[in-house]
C-alpha cells in the first residue's frame, strides 16, 4: 500500500482504507535508474504517473534540436504527456529521470474504471486537472510577463527544493536563460 498517496488523495477528498485498497488494485509500480526514459517521443502513452520517489523532466525537442522543457515532477506530482495520453496519439514529449525514480502508473482505462466506481476519485481527478490548469497558467504567463530574473525568483519562491537537486544547465533551459545568466541571478 502507498500512503504518498493515500495522503496525496486524502488532501482532496477523505478515502477509507476498503476504498483505497480499491485503488491501489488499479495501479502498478515502476521503478527507472537515473537518466532512464519514462515517455519518448514518437511512442504511445500508456499510463499517467504518480511520482513516489525522485524527480523527472518532461520536455519538448524541436526541429533544431533545442530543448524546450515543459515541467519537472517531484514526489507526490503526476507526470506523463497528456495530450497522447487522453487521445490516444504518439508522444509529442519525453520524460526522464533526472535521479533514481518510483513511480505509479494508472492507465487511462483503469482511471476511467476508478472515476466511474468512486465519485470521489472523479472528484480527486478533476480537483488535480484544474491545479494543473491553474500551475499550466502560472507557467505561461511567467514565461510571457516576467524578465530572467523574476522568473527566477518565482521558481525559487514556489519550489525551492528544485534549486537543490536539479542542475544548473537544466534550471537555466527551464528558465529560458543561459546557464552565465543563471549564474548571476543566483
Amino acid at each position: 500500500m502507498s500512503i504518498k498517496l493515500k495522503r496525496h488523495i486524502e488532501a482532496i477528498t477523505p478515502i477509507t482504507n476498503t476504498e483505497f485498497d480499491y485503488v491501489m488494485e488499479h495501479f502498478t509500480r515502476k521503478k527507472l535508474k537515473k537518466h532512464q526514459f519514462l515517455v519518448q517521443s514518437g511512442s504511445s502513452v500508456q499510463n499517467d504517473y504518480f511520482v513516489l520517489s525522485g524527480l523527472l523532466k518532461a520536455y519538448y525537442t524541436n526541429d533544431e534540436g533545442k530543448e524546450h522543457i515543459l515541467q519537472f515532477a517531484m514526489e507526490d506530482w503526476w507526470v506523463t504527456d497528456y495530450q497522447a495520453y487522453f487521445k490516444r496519439i504518439k508522444a509529442t514529449t519525453d520524460i526522464d529521470c533526472l535521479e533514481d525514480c518510483e513511480v505509479l502508473c494508472l492507465s487511462l482505462q483503469n482511471r476511467d474504471k476508478l472515476c466511474a466506481d468512486l465519485q470521489k476519485i472523479e472528484h480527486f481527478f478533476r480537483v488535480k486537472s484544474n491545479l494543473g490548469y491553474i500551475a499550466l497558467q502560472r507557467r505561461i504567463l511567467s514565461l510571457l510577463d516576467r524578465d530572467a530574473k523574476g522568473r527566477y525568483e518565482e521558481l525559487k519562491t514556489l519550489y525551492p527544493s528544485l534549486l537543490q537537486r536539479v542542475p544548473k544547465t537544466i534550471l537555466a533551459a527551464y528558465l529560458g536563460v543561459s546557464r552565465e545568466t543563471l549564474s548571476r541571478l543566483s
